[in-house]
């Protein structure tokens, strides 16, 4: 079932602690409306909301430090929890109830491969510092250890530490 753009940003507004005030939730609610703004069909009529959405997004960029463009795929009650230094790549997939902290990177390994970015499964924890770089994908319930760099695939339920990160 399809949510409508209040219905999410208010599951996420829950997911944050009921507070509006929080950069991660702001972030969050940005990417929604950025994703809103697209099913508009007519160019016209998405311009205005266009620029409004490329101003709320260097906001969030440059006030707060997190970097979450429209076209990253979020799943529901996806919470950024501290703010500072957060990139997460346009083509980079985090599932349900995901957790990211500050200094965290979802980019991809490559110059030349642009495109490639990680995939997180559902309740993944992302600890402070992490680098998680390349066409990877983690597992349902895995824990990303601070400053772990992780570069192969981490299995449901692992827990990943170290750099390179390894399997725990």
């Amino acid at each position: 079932m399809t949510q409508t753009l209040c219905q999410q940003i208010r599951e996420d507004w829950i997911a944050h602690g009921k507070d509006r005030t929080k950069p991660g939730f702001r972030a969050v609610a940005y990417h929604r409306f950025g994703n809103w703004r697209m099913t508009i069909k007519s160019k016209c009529l998405r311009a205005p909301f266009s620029l409004l959405y490329r101003m709320l997004y260097r906001r969030a960029r440059n006030n707060w430090g997190i970097e979450l463009p429209y076209s990253t795929r979020l799943g529901q009650r996806v919470i950024i929890e501290h703010q500072g230094a957060i990139v997460i790549h346009g083509n980079a997939t985090l599932g349900d109830d995901c957790v990211i902290r500050q200094g965290v990177t979802l980019g991809n390994r490559y110059p030349d491969r642009s495109n490639e970015a990680p995939t997180l499964g559902d309740r993944v924890s992302v600890g402070a510092g992490a680098k998680l770089l390349g066409n990877i994908h983690v597992g349902d319930d895995a824990v990303i250890g601070a400053n772990a760099v992780v570069l192969c695939d981490v299995p449901a339920g692992a827990t990943a530490v170290g750099i390179p990160a390894q399997i725990k």
